[in-house]
C-alpha cells in the first residue's frame, strides 16, 4: 500500500488527482464547522442530551460531527444516499427506470440526474423537519428562521453531493464514498479520546483496551478476506471463423465476489433505520414516540434484529441490481463461451443464480455479524465505542476500492502494450 502511493505521487497525473481530493476534504472539514445562521448553542446542547441521543450521536458520525453543531453540512450526504435507494427500487417496479439503466452512458446520465433531484426534494423536506425540530434552539423561532434553517441545510446538502461528484471526475476514488470516509475518519481522535478518559478515570481496564484492539484488528482482517474473497467460475470460448481470422479458444473465469454490493447494504439498512427514530425524536414526550425511539435505539436487540435482516436483504438486492446471471449466461452465449459441463443459456444461467445465491449468503452474515458486534462488545466492555464495526467496515472498504483505483491509474501508466 505504501509504495502504491509513494508511485502515485511520483506521477504528475495522479499526483494532481490525489492533492485535488485533499483539498475537497478541507473544503468538507471547513464546512462542517460553520453553523447555520441563529442557532442557539446552549439550547442545542439540551436537544441532543435526550432519549434519542443515540440516534443523534450515530447521525452525528457519518456527517462527521457537523450533525450536533448544526453546521451547514449537518445532514451530511444522507439524502443523496436515500435518493440512490429510490432510483435503485424504481428500476425494479417501473420498466422505464429499468430500460434507463441498461442504456449505456446516455441512460446513467438520466438516472443521475434523476438522482440529484430526489436529493434535493428529500433533503429539502428532512431538512424542515430538522428545522421544526429544532424550532426551540433558534433566536428567533418564526416560519422565516425555519425556512431559512431549513434552505441552508438543503443547500449544504447539494453543496456535498457536488463535491463529491467533482472527486469522482477530477479526483481518486468514488466521491460519495470518500466524504463517508472523511466524516467516519474525522471522529477516530475523538473516540480514541473518549476511551483514554475512561481509562484514566478507571471505568476500563487496559486489558479491556486490549481486548478492544484486538477485536478491532480481526475485523479489519475479517473485511479485507471478504472483499477481496471470489468464487471464480472457469469458462470456454469456442473456435470461430470471422473474415479470415479465427477467434476464441482460450479459457477465462467469470469472478463472483464473496461481497458482491461492498458497503452499500450497510448505509441502506442505517439510512432507513434512522429515519422512524429520527422523526419520533421530532416529537419526545410522546409516549408512542418515546417507545420508538427507544426500540430503535442503536443497542435494542429489536433494532439489532432488524437491522441484520435488513442488511441481509439489501446486500440481496443489490447485488442482483449489479450482477444478473441472465445476462452473463446470454453474454457468454452470445460470443461462444460456456461454462464446462453445462449448456449455455438457460442452464448456464440457473448454475450462476445458485453460486451467487450461496456465496451472497456468506457476505450478507457476515456483513450482519460485523454491524452488530460492536453494540455486543461495548454491552460486554462498557466503552463508548462511537467508531465499530460498521465503521470499521465503511473505511477499509473504501479505504481497498481507493488503492485498487490508484493500481489500476499506476498500471494503465506504465503498461506499453505491443506497440510503442
Amino acid at each position: 500500500m505504501l509504495s502504491t502511493i509513494i508511485n502515485s505521487w511520483k506521477v504528475k497525473d495522479i499526483r494532481k488527482k490525489i492533492i485535488f481530493t485533499l483539498l475537497m476534504f478541507v473544503v468538507f472539514r471547513f464546512g462542517t464547522q460553520i453553523s447555520v445562521p441563529g442557532i442557539n448553542k446552549e439550547v442545542l446542547a439540551e436537544l441532543f442530551g435526550g432519549a434519542a441521543s443515540g440516534i443523534w450521536n450515530m447521525i452525528d458520525l457519518f456527517s462527521g460531527g457537523a450533525f450536533k453543531q448544526i453546521s451547514v453540512f449537518a445532514m451530511g450526504i444522507m439524502p443523496y444516499i436515500n435518493a440512490s435507494i429510490i432510483m435503485n427500487l424504481l428500476t425494479i417496479v417501473f420498466p422505464y427506470f429499468e430500460k434507463l439503466s441498461k442504456e449505456g452512458e446516455e441512460g446513467r446520465k438520466k438516472m443521475t440526474q434523476y438522482t440529484r433531484y430526489g436529493t434535493v426534494v428529500l433533503g429539502f423536506f428532512e431538512a424542515l423537519a430538522m428545522s421544526f425540530y429544532l424550532r426551540n434552539a433558534l433566536e428567533n423561532p418564526s416560519i422565516g428562521s425555519i425556512l431559512l434553517v431549513s434552505l441552508t441545510l438543503t443547500a449544504g446538502t447539494v453543496f456535498l453531493m457536488w463535491i463529491g461528484e467533482l472527486i469522482t471526475e477530477r479526483g481518486i476514488g468514488n466521491g460519495i464514498s470518500l466524504i463517508i470516509f472523511a466524516g467516519i475518519a474525522s471522529r477516530l481522535p475523538a473516540g480514541i479520546e473518549n476511551i483514554w478518559q475512561y481509562v484514566k478515570g478507571g471505568q476500563a481496564s487496559i486489558v479491556t483496551i486490549i481486548i478492544f484492539v484486538a477485536i478491532a484488528l480481526l475485523i479489519v482482517v475479517g473485511v479485507i478476506a471478504i472483499q477481496e474473497g471470489s468464487r471464480n467460475i472457469p469458462v470456454q470460448y469456442a473456435k470461430r471463423v470471422v473474415g479470415r481470422k479465427m477467434y476464441g479458444g482460450q479459457n477465462s473465469t467469470i469472478p463472483i465476489k464473496v461481497n458482491q454490493s461492498g458497503v452499500i447494504p450497510i448505509i441502506f439498512a442505517m439510512s432507513i433505520l434512522m429515519f422512524p427514530s429520527t422523526i419520533a425524536g421530532f416529537f419526545s414526550g410522546n409516549s408512542i414516540a418515546d417507545f420508538i425511539v427507544k426500540i430503535f435505539g442503536s443497542g435494542h436487540i429489536i433494532y439489532m434484529i432488524i437491522y441484520v435482516l435488513m442488511i441481509i436483504f439489501f446486500t440481496y438486492f443489490y447485488t442482483a441490481v449489479t450482477f444478473n446471471p441472465v445476462d452473463v449466461a446470454d453474454n457468454l452465449k452470445k460470443y461462444g463461451g460456456f461454462v464446462p459441463g453445462l449448456r449455455p443459456g438457460r442452464s448456464t444461467a440457473e448454475y450462476l443464480e445458485k453460486i451467487l445465491s450461496r456465496i451472497t449468503l456468506a457476505g450478507a452474515i457476515f456483513l450482519a455479524f460485523i454491524a452488530v458486534l460492536p453494540n455486543i462488545v461495548q454491552a460486554g466492555t462498557g466503552l463508548p465505542i462511537s467508531f465499530g464495526g460498521t465503521s470499521l467496515l465503511i473505511v477499509v472498504g473504501v479505504a481497498l476500492d481507493t488503492m485498487k483505483q490508484l493500481e489500476s491509474q499506476l498500471l494503465m501508466r506504465s503498461y506499453q502494450g505491443f506497440m510503442k
